[in-house]
């Protein structure tokens, strides 16, 4: 059993295992149904069915939990690649190439369990994770600005470098890079 990396009140934050892996499901299935109104899209999501091969068989990719009484309440993930054109613009996805690009992914935690810290503290984390990786030098995410609050919670940790919101879009989307330095 991995020891927790870190603790809040009640709390464990730990670097998932097998055993987390169908909790971590749940907090990002219900994320996409009940928070984003997305529900689950393959072409964006396959993460989330085969967790163990994008989390626990990739060197340079994690999958973050915050557990409490042995249920996984919130995620973070690191995944070696850059954003995917389409449906980005190619020119981020060229300033952003796989490998050497950390993205941050699915940065969720289950309503109930909001405005505790989580978030951050798996964020501070991942962004760790990032910057003693030798094989990763920069740190890229995009968020859904219709999300409540997502958009100020990463202004905090990076800046924005595309804000690609429309009226006619079906997300909101705004891309944001984390210095490392």
């Amino acid at each position: 059993m991995t020891a927790a990396i870190s603790t809040r009140t009640g709390y464990a934050i730990r670097v998932a295992e097998a055993r987390d892996l169908p909790g971590a499901r749940r907090v990002m299935l219900d994320t996409f149904y009940k928070v984003l109104g997305c529900g689950y899209m393959p072409e964006h999501h396959d993460d989330v069915i085969d967790a163990r091969t994008a989390y626990l068989e990739h060197p340079n990719q994690r999958l973050w939990v915050a557990v409490r009484d042995d249920e996984v309440v919130a995620t973070t993930a690191i995944q070696a690649r850059g954003p995917r054109n389409p449906p980005h613009p190619a020119w981020l996805a060229e300033q952003f190439p796989d490998g050497v690009t950390a993205q941050l992914f699915r940065v969720y935690v289950a309503v109930e369990h909001q405005r505790q810290g989580l978030a951050t503290e798996l964020v501070r984390h991942a962004i760790e994770f990032v910057r003693q990786n030798p094989a990763l030098d920069r740190l890229y995410l995009h968020t859904d600005a219709r999300s409540p609050g997502a958009l100020d919670f990463w202004k905090n940790f990076g800046t924005v470098i595309h804000d690609a919101r429309s009226p006619e879009a079906t997300f909101q989307t705004v891309h944001l890079v984390i210095p490392l330095d």
